[in-house]
């Protein structure tokens, strides 16, 4: 399989509702709910030679906190280590803005 950066991956709200509600009632209290990275780092990955979409990395870091590690991916779903890379989300408490589907049980 090769890479096209066309892939379909797109979901309905009902359906992301659904996965995040699973996730929040399999979860502790404080557990990260969700991360928030800029448009600029992920322009910045998008934007490198040969990049034709991101993978992301679940990560720790040396406090236990949970973190998401962004490295841009080309068409032979090799990741381009030597280029940008992102972490230092914002995290999702407390960070989370208003209550929604897809961070609460609000409708």
């Amino acid at each position: 399989m090769s890479f096209t950066g066309n892939e379909d991956q797109e979901i309905t709200l009902s359906e992301a509702s659904a996965l995040t509600a699973n996730y929040r009632a399999a979860s502790t209290t404080n557990t990260v709910l969700g991360h928030y990275f800029g448009k600029t780092i992920i322009n910045n990955i998008l934007a490198q030679e040969a990049c034709v979409g991101i993978r992301v990395y679940y990560a720790l870091t040396s406090t236990g906190q949970k973190q998401l590690v962004l490295v841009g991916v080309d068409e032979d779903e090799n990741d381009l280590c030597d280029g940008v890379l992102g972490d230092k989300s914002y995290l999702c408490p407390p960070v989370c803005g208003n209550a929604n589907a897809l961070n609460s049980d609000v409708s």
